[in-house]
């Protein structure tokens, strides 16, 4: 099979690997319908992560070809949407809600999803089924909910974004845009979105944003108390990983109010008097998206939300490296790559 390897920043390939097959009893081998490029994956690209030879790509969607043999919740011919983090979905973290800290746990980025084949450990509790085969049209918004759009509704959970609510979005990537789409979805009366790109801030307002600030840094905490009286968000959506966006948005919100963070930290403190006189909330981290796939996917197949429109460009996966550029250097947001 063909599949996209890193070896070393900057340095994309696709190569001929090696079919996946089935390992333990409890994995799957799926045949992808598409694949991404997550923002994630311009850490390592940039220099910021080690990388080696590494295989790359944790978002995923396609058609079971193989199960193992004691895999009982998806059959061969189904087509599936998986979560980033295969999970067993039975254990007391799993039924809280937390797939994502399952102490069975696999990183399906460790396997890598940018190929035309991948095996899924945990076939039962990292699955999940839709209706049908979806059309053509349907595959970009599935493909979402496998990361970005289950990342951004736990980012607006997290945050308690809901009816009444003034949100607050640091981060105009696919994870903040779907963030805001995910607060809309979720009742929030106002929602606020940092960005200083027109096409972003065109989405996110077709997302659902009511209020679209530009400044950055104290600047944007400031313009966002004055947006609401100076008081600042009851919730704050942190979905770049920076130190910046971080205090960004624990300064933008007010007292008592949540700060719901899912950008993958790099070299981010909070000093600790800051925290403690800010009053606030602050949850996050890896997203358990597997607890909202059901819903996720059926809100998609009903057509009430259309989350694919993150995904500005499309190219073959063969053209992978392209791809990273592009992202790299944002002249795109989101790349599907198809097969």
């Amino acid at each position: 099979m063909r599949q996209v390897v890193m070896y070393k920043p900057g340095d994309v390939r696709v190569e001929q690997r090696p079919d996946p097959t089935i390992v333990e009893p409890t994995d799957a081998v799926i045949r992808l319908a598409a694949t991404c490029i997550c923002g994630s994956d311009l850490w390592p690209y940039r220099g910021a992560e080690p990388v080696d030879h590494q295989v790359m790509g944790h978002e995923y969607v396609g058609v079971v070809e193989e199960v193992g043999s004691e895999v009982r919740t998806v059959k061969v011919g189904d087509f599936v949407v998986g979560s980033f983090w295969a999970s067993d979905n039975t254990c007391e973290i799993c039924r809280a809600g937390y797939q994502a800290y399952c102490p069975h746990r696999v990183l399906m980025g460790t396997i890598g999803t940018q190929s035309e084949l991948a095996r899924v450990p945990l076939a039962d509790g990292t699955l999940v089924a839709a209706p049908g085969q979806p059309g053509p049209d349907l595959i970009p918004s599935l493909m979402a909910a496998s990361d970005v759009l289950g990342t951004g509704w736990f980012a607006a959970v997290a945050a308690e974004a809901g009816p009444g609510k003034t949100v607050a979005v640091v981060g105009d990537g696919a994870v903040g845009l779907l963030g805001v789409l995910a607060a809309r979805q979720l009742g929030a009366e106002r929602i606020i979105a940092f960005s200083r790109h027109a096409d972003r801030q065109a989405l996110a307002r077709e997302f659902g944003a009511t209020d679209i600030v530009t400044e950055r840094g104290d600047a944007g905490v400031e313009a966002v108390k004055e947006l609401t009286g100076g008081l600042g968000a009851h919730s704050v959506i942190e979905a770049v990983g920076t130190q910046e966006a971080m205090m960004q948005a624990i300064g933008s919100t007010r007292p008592g109010g949540h700060v719901g963070f899912v950008g993958v930290s790099h070299d981010v403190t909070i000093p600790g008097d800051e925290l403690f006189m800010a009053g606030v909330h602050i949850h996050g981290g890896p997203a358990p998206v597997r607890r909202f796939l059901p819903e996720l996917i059926q809100l998609i197949w009903d057509g009430t939300i259309n989350p694919g429109k993150v995904f500005d460009l499309t190219l073959p996966l063969d053209r992978a490296a392209e791809g990273y550029e592009a992202m790299d250097q944002r002249t795109a947001t989101k790349v599907l790559l198809t097969l």
